[in-house]
C-alpha cells in the first residue's frame, strides 16, 4: 500500500509567513520519494474568519449579547467591519497598497479601544512612511475585531496563540481533555470545515500535526479527534517543539485516544519509519521499528526507540519545501514599535538553518540537555547557500530568517563570503551569541551580505550572574560587540532576563542600569525582558541544590512536564519588576527618558545603581589594537580602481607616485602610494578579491608584500590602506 502524508501546523502560529516544521519534513520527505502535502491551518482559518462572510456569519453567531461599551461600539458598527474587511486583509497582503492613503487619513476603518494608543503614532511612523503606519492601523482594527471575537464568541482566540492557556504547563491532561468534550466552538467548526475539505481532497493514510508552541495544542487535538471521529483508518502522529520539550514522559493513555504516534526531537527518521510500518503488507508488531516514538500497546503508554537508523546529517534532509502553502496570501503586521518584534510579523522570511544545536551548549537556564540543543551540527557554507538560491526560485522572496539557536560566528563568516561571491542579493537576520569573534570587520562583511538584524541573549546585565549562567561572555564585551554591529549598520536586539535563581533586589537595579547605558550609547536598538523559567531538562532543573532553588513539587505528570515551580533562596518577588522593567525598556527603544531615575520607573523603593555613570562609555572607548592574527583572512570586498602614474618632485628630487581611484555604491574615493606599492596593491586587491578562489591569510599577503617591497607594518598602517579599511579592505 501506497503511504501519503497530510502535515499541517494547526492555528495559530504566525500571520506573517509560515512556521517552517511542515516545509522541513516536506523538504526531506522529497529526497525519499515519499509523497505529501502540507497545509497552514493558521492562515487558512485566519482567511476564513477575516473575510465578508466571515464577518456576517461571526456577527450573527455571537453566543450573547455584548456586555463592555467597547464591544457594543464594534457590534453596532458591524456594517462598517463587513463592509472595509475583505481590501483590509488584501492590503495586509501587499495586494492593494494605494489602501494604504485611505487608511491613514483615519475616516476609513472603524475605531475601537485598540486605537486609543494613537497619540504615539506620528511619533513612532512620522518617518516611516505611509504604507507602514497605514499597516501599523490596519492590526489595530484587526486586534478590535479579535477582542470581540473573545468577549462574544471564544474566549480562547488570539492570533498567534489560540487556547494557550490550556497547553501550557499542563501536568494533566484533565483540563484539556474536559474542553475536548465539549462542543466544537465557532472557531472549532471553521477548523473543522477545512480540515474536512482537505481530509477528502487528499485522502492521507498518515496525518502528521506539527505542534511547536502551548498555543498550537488544543488545536492539534481537535484536529485528531475530528478526524479518528470520521477516518479511523487514518493513522495520526504529532511532533514538533511542544512534545519534544514538554512531553518527554507522557504515560496518559487518553492521549492515544486521539494520536496513534508521538515522535520526540528530530522528525525525519521516526516518520521514515512509521512510513515503513504502515507501508509493510504483512509485518508482526514485534518487526515493527521505531525511532523515539511513544504509543499504546495493551492499553499502556510505551517509548520504543529500536530503530537501526541514525539520524540524517543536515547534509542529506533536502531543502525546506513550501509548496502547497498559499504564500501569497500571508498578512503583514505591525503590532507594536519594537523593531526586532516589527521583523518578525512583518514581511515573508524564508526560514532555514545554519547549524543544528547550539556550539555553546552551556547556559544554564537552556535545555541544553536536548537534542535539539545538544546535538550541534552545522551545515556546509556552499550547501546553506544552494538552498537559499533553490528557495528563492521556489517562493520568489530573497528574505531569510535563519532559525539558529545561535548561528556560529565562523559559519557566518562563511555564508556571507559565499554570498557575495555568487553575487546574491539577499536579506537575512539571525540569532547569535555576543561573543568577541564579532569583530568590526566581521560585522561590515556580515552586513555587506544582505545581513540586517541579529537577536542575541544579554540574559541578566551583571557579570556575576552571566559567570553562574555560563553565558561565557562579560557585559564590557556585549557593548563592544553590539556596537561593531550598530555602527556595520545591523540592528541589535537583545534578549533580557530577570528573577535569575539567586538575582538579588541589587542586581535587577544594576542590570537595568546596565541596558539604560547600552541603548542611550547608540547600541542597541530593540530589546525584550523576559522572567526566568524553571524547566525540567536545563542544569538549574537537573541540579537545583547548585542554584540556590528548591522545587515546589518533585511529582510528574501524565502529560506535560516542563515548567516547574521551584522557590528562590533569595525569596524575592521577581513579579513586581515586571511592569517599570518593561516600561523603562519601552522608553529607551523611543530614544527617551534617558535621564530618568531609575527609581522613576518603580511604585516601590529600589536601591540605587552601583553601576558608574560611565561604565559602558568607558567600556567603549576605542584601544587601537595593532596586532593581527596571522592566519586570519583579508578580503577585499571592492572593485577594481583605476590607476595613474604621476610625478612628485620636491627639493630637486623626483620620484614616481600612483594614485588609485576606487567607485564605492554612494562615492568615489581616490588615494596616493608610491608606484612600487600602487602597483603591488593593485596586484594584492585582485588576488584578495571576495570572488578570487582561494583566500589569503594576512601572513600570505605580508609575505607577498616582502619578497619585493619592505617595512609591510608602515605600510599596511598607513593612511591610505586605513583608507581602503573604511571601504571594504577587511581582516576576519
Amino acid at each position: 500500500m501506497k503511504t501519503k502524508l497530510f502535515i499541517i501546523t494547526p492555528p495559530f502560529t504566525q500571520l506573517n509567513t509560515p512556521y517552517p516544521a511542515t516545509a522541513y519534513i516536506k523538504g526531506f520527505l522529497n529526497t525519499k520519494n515519499i509523497e505529501s502535502v502540507q497545509a497552514d491551518l493558521g492562515i487558512d482559518v485566519i482567511l476564513e474568519l477575516f473575510s465578508k462572510k466571515g464577518l456576517q456569519d461571526l456577527f450573527q453567531s455571537i453566543n450573547h449579547q455584548p456586555t463592555t461599551d467597547n464591544c457594543k461600539r464594534i457590534f453596532a458598527l458591524q456594517d462598517e467591519y463587513i463592509k472595509t474587511i475583505d481590501p483590509v486583509i488584501q492590503f495586509l497582503q501587499g495586494k492593494n497598497p494605494t489602501l494604504a492613503l485611505q487608511i491613514c487619513q483615519e475616516d476609513f476603518l472603524p475605531e475601537a479601544s485598540r486605537f486609543a494608543q494613537l497619540e504615539e503614532l506620528d511619533w513612532a511612523f512620522g518617518t516611516m512612511g505611509t504604507q507602514d503606519k497605514a499597516k501599523h492601523l490596519a492590526t489595530l482594527y484587526l486586534e478590535d475585531i479579535s477582542d470581540f471575537i473573545v468577549e462574544c464568541v471564544d474566549e480562547n482566540f488570539g492570533f498567534s496563540r489560540y487556547a494557550e492557556r490550556l497547553g501550557r504547563s499542563a501536568n494533566s491532561f484533565d483540563e484539556l481533555y474536559k474542553a475536548l468534550q465539549q462542543e466544537p466552538t465557532y472557531i472549532d467548526s471553521i477548523l473543522i470545515s477545512l480540515l474536512k475539505a482537505k481530509i477528502e481532497a487528499i485522502k492521507p493514510t498518515l496525518f502528521l500535526i506539527s505542534v511547536p508552541f502551548p498555543g498550537n495544542l488544543y488545536s492539534a487535538f481537535r484536529c485528531a479527534q475530528w478526524v479518528k471521529q470520521n477516518y479511523p483508518e487514518i493513522k495520526i502522529s504529532m511532533g514538533g517543539g511542544f512534545p519534544n520539550t514538554e512531553l518527554r514522559s507522557l504515560s496518559d493513555q487518553r492521549v492515544f485516544a486521539f494520536f496513534d504516534f508521538v515522535t520526540l526531537d528530530d522528525g525525519e527518521v521516526p516518520i521514515e519509519e512509521l512510513v515503513e510500518n504502515l507501508s509493510s503488507r504483512a509485518g508482526s508488531r514485534d518487526e515493527k521499528r521505531y525511532k523515539r516514538t511513544f504509543l499504546l500497546e495493551n492499553g499502556e503508554v510505551v517509548y520504543k526507540n529500536n530503530s537501526l537508523k541514525h539520524d540524517y546529517k543536515q547534509a542529506y534532509v533536502g531543502t525546506p519545501d513550501y509548496s502547497d502553502l498559499p504564500l501569497d496570501k500571508y498578512i503583514s503586521v505591525i503590532e507594536i514599535v519594537n523593531p526586532m518584534h516589527r521583523m518578525w510579523s512583518d514581511g515573508r522570511w524564508n526560514k532555514l538553518t545554519m547549524a543544528h544545536g547550539c556550539y555553546w551548549g552551556k547556559c544554564t537556564f537552556c535545555d541544553i540537555s536536548l537534542d535539539y540543543i545538544k546535538v550541534y551540527e552545522p551545515v556546509a557554507a556552499s550547501l546553506l547557500c544552494d538552498r537559499m538560491e533553490e528557495l528563492i526560485e521556489q517562493t520568489g522572496q530573497n528574505g531569510f530568517h535563519f532559525v539558529d539557536e545561535a548561528a556560529p560566528p565562523a559559519l557566518m563568516r562563511a555564508v556571507a563570503l559565499e554570498i557575495l561571491k555568487r553575487k546574491l542579493a539577499v536579506t537575512w537576520w539571525t540569532n547569535i551569541r555576543f561573543e568577541k569573534s564579532f569583530s568590526k570587520d566581521l560585522c561590515l562583511l556580515l552586513k555587506a551580505s544582505g545581513c540586517i538584524a541579529v537577536s542575541g541573549g544579554l540574559e541578566v546585565a551583571s557579570d556575576r550572574l552571566l559567570k553562574l549562567i555560563d553565558k561565557g561572555v562579560t557585559v564590557e564585551q556585549v557593548a563592544k560587540v553590539t556596537r561593531n554591529f550598530t555602527e556595520a549598520g545591523i540592528m541589535v536586539h537583545a534578549y533580557l532576563m530577570y528573577g535569575y535563581p539567586t538575582q538579588t533586589i541589587q542586581e535587577t537595579v544594576d542590570s537595568l542600569e546596565m541596558v539604560r547605558q547600552l541603548f542611550e550609547a547608540g547600541v542597541l536598538q530593540s530589546g525584550f525582558w523576559h522572567q526566568f523559567a524553571l524547566t525540567a531538562h536545563s542544569p538549574v532543573g537537573l541540579y537545583p541544590e547548585k542554584f540556590g532553588v528548591t522545587k515546589k513539587t518533585e511529582v510528574i505528570g501524565t502529560f506535560a512536564n516542563n515548567d516547574i515551580e521551584y522557590t528562590d533562596s533569595t525569596g524575592i518577588n521577581h513579579d513586581k519588576f515586571s511592569f517599570g522593567l518593561k516600561k523603562s525598556l519601552f522608553n529607551f527603544m523611543h530614544g527617551i527618558c534617558f535621564d530618568y531615575e531609575l527609581q522613576d520607573w518603580f511604585d516601590f523603593k529600589i536601591p540605587k545603581t552601583k553601576i558608574h555613570p560611565d561604565f559602558i562609555f568607558n567600556a567603549l572607548e576605542e584601544q587601537n589594537d595593532f596586532y593581527t592574527k596571522p592566519n586570519a583572512k583579508v578580503v577585499w570586498l571592492g572593485g577594481k580602481p583605476s590607476s595613474e602614474i604621476f610625478t612628485k618632485s620636491k627639493k630637486g628630487r623626483s620620484w614616481e607616485m600612483m594614485s588609485l581611484t576606487f567607485h564605492d555604491k554612494k562615492e568615489s574615493f581616490t588615494i596616493q602610494t608610491s608606484k612600487d606599492e600602487g602597483e603591488w596593491l593593485l596586484s594584492i586587491l585582485t588576488t584578495i578579491s571576495v570572488s578570487a578562489p582561494k583566500s589569503y591569510t594576512f601572513q600570505e599577503v605580508k609575505n607577498d608584500f616582502e619578497t619585493s617591497l619592505e617595512d609591510f607594518e608602515l605600510f599596511w598602517y598607513s593612511k591610505p590602506v586605513n583608507t581602503l579599511r573604511e571601504f571594504g579592505l577587511l581582516v576576519l
